[in-house]
């Protein structure tokens, strides 16, 4: 790898802890050049994993949380005293349609099936997405996505913090130089569940309508 591949691929990997690439000031929207270059974040859905997503790239001094949006009012409080700046909504549309020319990316966190949605409208708008797992609820939604981020020119990331670490982006650079060689085989494991998930296991008789 030459020194300028290294340096570019060390640029393009480069970070804060979630991953999201900030990108220069000159391809910020479609055109759009902010006054300076921090990136203005909106969230949507901004409690539990949302909330952390938004600390994560708070950490950035290139970052400024902007906007937040959630359905449910206890759930957001957390990330409304962290961001006491930040305007405030109930629904992503009015968001966007009101914040749009004050948001450079979004970020989004809420429920599974509701990711392709948030993320779709906010492409249309050419705002760069960073949208937790799973990216989409179908195949046509997944392709819809792709095909917006290619039509919009926007930066798009999926939530997988586990493939986007630091450990990762060096494997990945040593693999790029040749050290390691050619690669014939993977070995993988998880040490999921780190937590109780799921429903426990019903014991005893019911009667069933």
């Amino acid at each position: 790898m030459s020194q300028s591949s290294r340096r570019k691929f060390l640029q393009q990997t480069a970070l804060a802890a979630t991953g999201f690439f900030i990108v220069p000031r000159h391809v910020l929207g479609r055109g759009y050049i902010p006054p300076s270059d921090t990136l203005r974040i909106a969230g949507i859905g901004v409690g539990g994993k949302g909330e952390s997503d938004l600390l994560e790239f708070s950490k950035s001094k290139h970052v400024s949380i902007v906007s937040l949006c959630d359905v449910d009012d206890k759930m957001a409080a957390n990330s409304v005293k962290r961001f006491p700046k930040a305007s405030y909504y109930n629904d992503f549309r009015v968001m966007l349609a009101k914040e749009k020319n004050n948001i450079d990316a979004v970020c989004v966190s809420t429920p599974d099936h509701t990711h392709a949605v948030a993320a779709l409208a906010a492409m249309q708008l050419g705002k760069h997405v960073y949208v937790q797992k799973p990216l989409a609820h179908s195949i046509e939604e997944a392709r819809k996505l792709t095909e917006a981020a290619a039509h919009y020119k926007v930066v798009t990331q999926m939530g997988n913090q586990g493939a986007s670490g630091d450990g990762v982006r060096t494997m990945m650079e040593w693999y790029q130089q040749g050290l390691i060689g050619e690669v014939q085989k993977v070995y993988a494991w998880t040490n999921r569940p780190v937590w109780p998930q799921g429903i426990p296991t019903p014991y005893g008789k019911y009667d069933i309508p």
